[in-house]
């Protein structure tokens, strides 16, 4: 139904569900297109090309009961004959080190896409599933709950305090 405040007082009337919240709920659909966008608000990161490289080391080879690593040359400091260059070093590099060139974003289908939003706002019309994800929504009369544009014109917190009372959602924005 449509409801609607004029002068403080609620005014409701029926109207038939669109064929868009008739739509088949697809979670599969959902989460695989959601974890795909997601990913397109990644960043690149990449550990220093020369991190773990920076000291002179070569092995020492074979005939001297150590393994054959590089190791940092030198006397006079506890770093010098230690590991070197591995990533099972310390202060070695780390193994296939990471690089900005890696593939961040990834595309998915506009119709796989406009599938997904169809399923979930099809999944918003069934009150089961909005009591299943937290919402508070067993006392307002009926999911969808569909209210007039004038909402939009809202400036004040308290119009909306009002609004939400008078459609029995005032848990629900306790809630938020």
């Amino acid at each position: 139904g449509i409801n609607a405040e004029y002068g403080g007082a609620l005014i409701s009337r029926q109207l038939a569900l669109p064929a868009f919240f008739k739509a088949p709920i697809r979670p599969d659909v959902v989460h695989f297109v959601h974890s795909k966008i997601a990913k397109n608000h990644r960043q690149a990161y990449a550990v220093s090309k020369e991190a773990g490289l920076q000291t002179s080391a070569e092995s020492w080879g074979t005939g001297r009961a150590v393994a054959r690593i590089p190791r940092v040359r030198g006397g006079g400091t506890h770093r010098s004959g230690q590991g070197a260059y591995g990533n099972m070093c310390r202060s070695g590099r780390m193994f296939a080190p990471t690089k900005t060139w890696r593939k961040w974003h990834s595309r998915v289908n506009r119709k796989m896409r406009r599938h997904a939003i169809c399923s979930a706002v099809a999944a918003s019309a069934l009150p089961d599933l909005l009591m299943a994800m937290g919402h508070k929504v067993d006392k307002v009369a009926e999911a969808p709950c569909v209210i007039e544009a004038g909402v939009e014109s809202f400036t004040k917190t308290k119009q909306s305090v009002t609004l939400m009372k008078a459609i029995e959602a005032n848990e629900e924005e306790e809630k938020a």
